[in-house]
């Protein structure tokens, strides 16, 4: 084989690395901007798995009226559960049930909420885990947060505790459990986190956190308001040229690194991507498509790729 003969098959099977990264990518989308999308179908392929967010203050009849709206265009609904925003272990099955009779839900994700003061007894995600309710409404798959580059609100050492715990959990649940992890920028700290927390025990596949296509200023703006860590030194780097911070970045790279962790260690835990679509869903949705698809070119030297369809 030629040296030119060998760069190319390299460079084939990298591209394949990627693709197969994003296959079955995940996505998600607020009450708030689906009153913004008129038909989700626009954007988004049949069976798309679709988390729907729920923040601080808001009313649950709002997740069930978006998850049963992404049902009735075709897709799988993720309804997130924040523990700390649920008043009673009553309005936590009336959710659920909500979500059985209007849905037939099979997929949610559990977290502890973003709220100082819990509005009933639930502390964490364990809390509402340990009720035993989503076994008992038949849910399939549950989501529980990763942090790879930690948490402003819990120590490492309670990170990995609550880990553990949710591993051994996963073992006496009819559901399977996977980790959703935040949005980082840069592979490494990714990597190394996946290593420690396999090496402490960790058997729960993960859904890595990717950001989509968005401003180098929006995404700052996210991180700094969802506790993102040490990979923020990416966008920081590029924001000291003003110039650049209305400029639209792409996670091309993030994903070359990872695609090729996952390919080369066999012991790697990320499963797929989970797509964050802090720019809108329209265009973070039709650049995951486009790579999955392979309508893309690698850039020299690793540094990335660039999607070959235009992107609006």
């Amino acid at each position: 084989m030629s040296k030119a003969d060998a760069v190319d098959t390299a460079a084939e099977e990298t591209r394949q690395q990627i693709i197969d990264l994003l296959q079955g990518f995940t996505i998600e989308t607020t009450p708030g901007s689906a009153a913004k999308i008129p038909d989700y179908r626009e954007h988004l392929r049949p069976g798309a798995r679709v988390a729907v967010t729920f923040l601080p203050g808001s009313d649950f009849a709002d997740t069930v009226a978006t998850a049963r709206r992404l049902r009735q265009e075709g897709f799988e609904p993720m309804p997130h559960f924040a523990a700390r925003s649920i008043p009673s272990r009553d309005a936590l099955e009336g959710y659920l049930q909500a979500l059985k009779d209007s849905v037939d839900i099979k997929h949610v994700v559990a977290l502890a909420g973003a709220v100082d003061s819990p509005l009933g007894p639930f502390e964490s995600s364990m809390d509402i885990l340990e009720t035993g309710l989503f076994d008992k409404y038949g849910i399939e798959t549950i989501g529980i947060a990763g942090h790879p580059e930690g948490s402003p609100d819990i120590s490492p050492s309670g990170l990995q505790e609550a880990l553990t715990w949710k591993n051994t959990f996963a073992e006496r649940s009819d559901a399977s459990l996977y980790i959703a992890t935040q949005f980082c920028f840069e592979a490494a700290p990714i990597i190394a986190w996946d290593k420690a927390i396999r090496a402490a025990g960790n058997h729960l596949p993960i859904h890595i956190g990717v950001p989509g296509l968005a401003t180098i200023k929006t995404l700052i703006n996210h991180a700094k308001a969802c506790g993102v860590g040490p990979s923020m030194r990416f966008l920081t780097r590029q924001a000291r040229n003003v110039a650049k911070l209305m400029t639209v970045n792409a996670p091309d790279k993030l994903l070359l690194d990872l695609a090729r962790y996952k390919a080369l260690d066999p012991d790697c835990g990320i499963a797929r991507v989970h797509m964050y679509p802090l720019g809108g869903l329209r265009r973070s949705a039709a650049w995951s498509y486009a790579v999955a698809d392979g309508h893309f070119d690698l850039k020299p030297k690793e540094k990335g790729f660039n999607v070959t369809l235009h992107i609006e």
